[in-house]
């Protein structure tokens, strides 16, 4: 049983990699450092078009292969997260020279591969990880070593995600799972996975939870991929029969779960927050950006209508403050992180504006192209890789109102912790878990 417990994977110290920046360095200092790095690290090709014309330009000499092949040299860096302590894999910068470094990197598409184990994890870890668990986990995760996802929504417990049934029950030196997961995004790609579970059905539902980390390669973790309407995978489901955690891999107290599930809640809606929230773009890339080129590019066609159409350049536009206002508001709510405060109730606001906002600017995508995103030549066998670019994001964008929280869900939250307002009343949540009624 012993074997079974033991946390895989190896903490060994990888900060002698890190890049070089003296600990008294000036902000000025910091980024001649990041900049001789970008000069001598990042491939000529994609400086030279970084610097001709940005990330735009960056993707067209760039495949995303070529980006994952050559990511664990960015993730030995320290520069993807550079405000983390060294020892956990960052450069341990102020927020001052950290905004300074990221707007030297901006050019060239830097991304962040592992986007939740770095939005969901690590804000968990921060908060309520011991030292052993930071030390061992934070650094793979920010050289994409270990790919994580989240294991909290379930079959009966989505928006009410406190009434969730998956058990934890104690043996031994660790715990014994079983349950079913769903909607997990990136599940089949994973290594890891935040998990939330109940160890106690005699208190009231949000007593008797508790936040596990649980290694998804093992025996009893069973994937199942489910294909959403634009032909792509990005949800799974989890089937979990007798798999093992270790007590290393609880998080927080026994029965505190929910409290510390918050603080993956909040990274997760500050995560899909869109413009400005440092978090991963779920859609593709087509935000307001994208729909000006493509408007001016169909302008350029013989027949077709763009940008010089006045009404849809009004629309985008439009589009394009809301756009600004978005990633303005979203960048208030990272201020909180780079103090060393966790995201708050606050990342519900970008949350809300931007699953409608997305929608609405990915529809406008699918009109500037016309009669082309409603019939196209492709092959029927693959209808993922045969729909445009634009058709894809305007089909996964339906799920930005669900994921990271319902919209309706959220303005639960801004009304309750944000305004002031109210509690929704619950007549169940006093109750026992095991005399809530259950769907």
């Amino acid at each position: 049983m012993t074997e079974s417990l033991t946390v895989p994977g190896s903490t060994n110290d990888d900060t002698g990699s890190l890049l070089s920046v003296p600990p008294n360095a000036s902000v000025d200092e910091v980024v001649e450092t990041v900049r001789a790095w970008i000069a001598s690290t990042v491939p000529t090709a994609w400086v030279q078009a970084g610097r001709r014309g940005g990330p735009a330009a960056v993707r067209e000499v760039r495949t995303r292969a070529e980006y994952e092949a050559w990511y664990p040299v960015f993730g030995r860096s320290g520069l993807v997260a550079a405000t983390w302590p060294r020892a956990y894999g960052g450069l341990d910068l102020s927020p001052d020279a950290a905004r300074r470094v990221e707007q030297e990197l901006s050019p060239f598409n830097l991304g962040r591969l592992n986007p939740l184990g770095l939005n969901l994890a690590a804000p968990a870890l921060f908060a309520h990880g011991t030292e052993e668990q930071r030390l061992r986990f934070l650094p793979p995760i920010v050289r994409n070593e270990e790919a994580w996802c989240q294991l909290f929504s379930e079959p009966g417990a989505g928006s009410d995600l406190a009434s969730l049934a998956t058990r934890a029950e104690r043996d031994g030196d660790g715990w014994v799972i079983t349950g079913q997961k769903v909607w997990t995004t990136w599940a089949h790609l994973s290594d890891w996975a935040v998990l939330l579970a109940r160890t106690d059905v005699d208190v009231p539902k949000r007593q008797g939870l508790t936040y596990f980390l649980i290694h998804l390669h093992q025996p009893g973790v069973e994937v199942r991929p489910l294909r959403h309407m634009g032909g792509e995978v990005d949800f799974n489901e989890v089937f979990l029969n007798a798999a093992r955690v270790p007590d290393t891999c609880l998080v927080g107290d026994v029965g505190a779960g929910w409290k510390v599930a918050n603080s993956t809640l909040s990274g997760e809606r500050q995560m899909v927050s869109g413009a400005g929230s440092g978090g991963v773009d779920r859609i593709g890339g087509s935000g307001v950006g994208y729909l000006i080129r493509l408007a001016k590019r169909r302008s350029a066609e013989a027949g077709a209508s763009g940008w010089d159409d006045p009404v849809l350049r009004d629309e985008i536009v439009r589009l394009y403050c809301e756009e600004r206002i978005r990633e303005w508001t979203n960048q208030r709510v990272r201020s909180r992180a780079r103090a060393g405060r966790p995201p708050g109730p606050e990342s519900s606001v970008g949350k809300v504006h931007q699953g409608e906002l997305n929608q609405r600017i990915q529809l406008a995508a699918t009109s500037v192209l016309g009669m082309a995103a409603t019939a196209w030549v492709g092959d029927l066998g693959d209808y993922a890789a045969s729909l445009p670019h634009e058709v894809r994001g305007m089909l996964r964008s339906r799920a930005n109102t669900i994921e990271g929280g319902t919209t309706e869900i959220n303005k639960n939250i801004l009304g309750e912790r944000v305004l002031g307002l109210p509690r929704e009343p619950d007549p169940y949540a006093s109750l026992p878990w095991r005399e809530v009624p259950r769907s």
